[in-house]
Parts: structure tokens; sequence; C-alpha cells
């Protein structure tokens, strides 16, 4: 090889940082809400990747606002206490010491591991729920055939507290705890969450990061791209089921609001957000208006 030509894999890098360099420009001071979840959020390596993102898209001048869940955790928890848990279309059914449960997990365990991750990739992230400063309102959750108990919907986010945090140079982690109107504690599905604010924020992108591919055709293949009007006649069939019934309902959502694109990812794929946001190939299933 010439002594002076260049190193192969430093080219491909290169050519890599050009391929972003339009999408970095054009998402430059954009605010993208990213719902982390799944059990992708239990691997410390996949962890570790996700934290990375994020810092890195902080530090090209984007706005992360990260949501998480916590399902599995909260399962394990509520478990020990030997309470048995019910869902009711993916919903957990939450009486008061579920609630109480809930917010212990969401907002003292896992929020607090998200920030210490974003910390260790060399970010800054301020931990909050929905209740700090009250920041989301929500109603209970009306469900036509059980009482799913302190389940929430957001009807009213006070942005003040995202944008503080987002200029001061941090990153937003939240949990999905939230406060009604009678002042109780409500858990609130972190999809739900992620696209209320997403709306609320004017955020450019909505991320769903999930444990599958994206939505799949009925010969498994990935669909790439889809419009509410697709979605539709893809429920319709009966080609999308199951829990990525809601996921897709939040995308639709975001983007009828004003979000102009909703992706759902597979948050197992190291760097799957990057790959999706600045590159050519993307990654992931891309909801927007047609």
């Amino acid at each position: 090889m010439d002594a002076h030509a260049p190193d192969p894999a430093l080219l491909a890098k290169a050519e890599t940082l050009t391929e972003a360099l339009p999408y970095l420009q054009r998402y430059a001071g954009a605010t993208f809400v990213v719902k982390y979840g799944g059990h992708a959020m239990g691997d410390p390596e996949a962890a570790e990747d996700f934290a990375q993102d994020v810092v890195l898209l902080k530090a090209v001048g984007i706005n992360p606002v990260v949501v998480h869940g916590g399902g599995p955790q909260i399962g394990r928890m509520l478990k020990t206490m030997g309470v048995e848990s019910t869902f009711v279309d993916g919903l957990r059914v939450t009486d008061r010491q579920t609630a109480n449960a809930a917010e212990m997990v969401l907002s003292g365990q896992i929020n607090k591991e998200i920030v210490g991750w974003i910390g260790r990739a060399g970010g800054r992230a301020v931990g909050i729920s929905g209740k700090d400063g009250g920041a989301v309102l929500v109603e209970k959750v009306k469900h036509p055939t059980a009482d799913l108990g302190f389940v929430g919907e957001p009807v009213e986010i006070d942005r003040r507290l995202f944008d503080t945090i987002g200029k001061a140079g941090m990153i937003p982690v939240i949990a999905p705890i939230a406060v009604g109107p009678d002042g109780e504690t409500y858990n609130v599905n972190a999809d739900t969450m992620a696209g209320a604010l997403a709306i609320a924020l004017g955020a450019e992108r909505l991320f769903l990061l999930t444990d599958v591919a994206g939505v799949l055709d009925k010969e498994k293949r990935l669909l790439t791209d889809l419009t509410p009007a697709e979605i539709a006649l893809l429920e319709a069939d009966g080609t999308i089921s199951g829990g990525m019934i809601p996921k897709l309902r939040t995308c639709t959502d975001a983007v009828q609001g004003g979000v102009d694109a909703a992706v759902i990812l597979d948050g197992r794929v190291p760097h799957a957000m990057l790959i999706e946001v600045f590159t050519r190939r993307g990654a992931g299933t891309l909801v927007r208006l047609g």
C-alpha cells in the first residue's frame, strides 16, 4: 500500500462525517424527544451506547429530551411486594399501592440511573418527573370496560421547566409520573408521555425506542415509511396488532399535532438513533403526514 495513501478506516470515518453534514445543519437547534425503554434499558452496553448518542446530539446543537419507561422493573418490584399485576389493553391497572411503587422505581431508581449514564458519557442531565414544577397535568384515563385506577393521560404541559433545563446546557430526563387535578399521583404510559411532550415542545422528531426492528408487513419485511392513512389500513387488515397499535397511534397523534416525523426504532441496535438521523439509510419506521 502507498505510504501516503489514507487509511481506509479513517477515510470511511471522514465520509461518514461528510454524509452527516447536511443533517447536522438541518437539525441544529431542533428538539428531539426520545422515549427510552424496553429490554435494552437493562443492558449496560446498550445503555452506554444510548447515553453516548444523546450526549452527541446535545454536542452538535440538537436539544434531546429523554422520557423513559420501566414496566419490567415495576413488575419485579410489585412481585417482591406480593402484588399481582393486571393489564388492560397494555396498561397496568394501578391502585394507590401500585402507583407508589411505580413512582419509587421510575423516579427514584431508573431516572437517576439514566442521569448517571449520561454523566459518564460526558453530558449533563437533570432527572425529573411530570410532577416537578407542575410540568405535566393529567386526567384519569377512562377505559370503556375497566377502571384502570391511577393511570393518567397528559392534558396540560407547562414547557418552561424543560426549556430552562435545555437552555442551561443540560438534558432533561423525565419519569412518566404526573399529578392529576385531584392532587393524586398518576402513572402515565411512557409512549403517551413522550408523544404529548413532543407536541408541547414543538419537537422536530419523536423517537420511540422499542424491542423490534420497526413496523413489519405480513411477510415480516420492514416498512420504512408510513402515513397516518396507511397506518389505519394496516390496523384494519390486521397487519399491525398488539403493542404496536398504541405506539403507532402515539406517532399519528404526534405528527398530526405538529411534530415533523415520528420514528419507531429498535433500541437493541447500537447507535440506531444516529443511523436514523445522520445517514440516508435510516434504521426504523418513519411516520409523517403524506
